[in-house]
């Protein structure tokens, strides 16, 4: 193997592990969770309500699309502000994701994820971009 099939390997794990990830938690927020659960939680963290609306929005439209491969870079660099709302949001509870309530750990982990994922592209089998919006898009921001 050569170095850029391993890099575009890497890559592609990178991208499918944040992509998966995100739909999956957008998904528990929907139907685990509920939607009026969601907001309750983000409400009682002094949120408004339309962050947990946002929040899952984000989760499962930026998640299909990283998994996917359209706009991977655009998506995971749209990802980090959420992720570190994450941060943000378990700080309080420790290091240690197993602490009650979760701690920052996995979701400083996310951050890492997209920002190599925004670095890197989609890697192999990514559908890219859609021709329709390309001119939109910097082409640094399209792969």
């Amino acid at each position: 193997m050569t170095f850029e099939t391993n890099a575009t390997i890497g890559a592609t794990l990178t991208r499918l592990s944040l992509g998966t990830v995100l739909l999956a938690h957008g998904l528990l927020k929907v139907m685990v969770f509920t939607v009026p659960g969601t907001v309750a939680f983000f409400e009682s963290l002094g949120l408004p309500a339309i962050a947990a609306y946002l929040t899952i929005f984000a989760e499962l439209a930026g998640g299909t699309a990283i998994l996917l491969g359209l706009y991977t870079r655009l998506a995971a660099l749209l990802s980090i502000p959420l992720l570190l709302g994450s941060v943000w949001a378990h700080a309080g509870n420790g290091w240690l994701f197993s602490a009650e309530g979760g701690g920052w750990e996995f979701p400083a982990l996310l951050v890492a994820l997209a920002v190599a994922v925004a670095i890197q592209g989609g890697g192999a089998f990514a559908l890219r971009r859609l021709p329709v919006i390309d001119g939109f898009i910097p082409e640094a921001l399209r792969v």
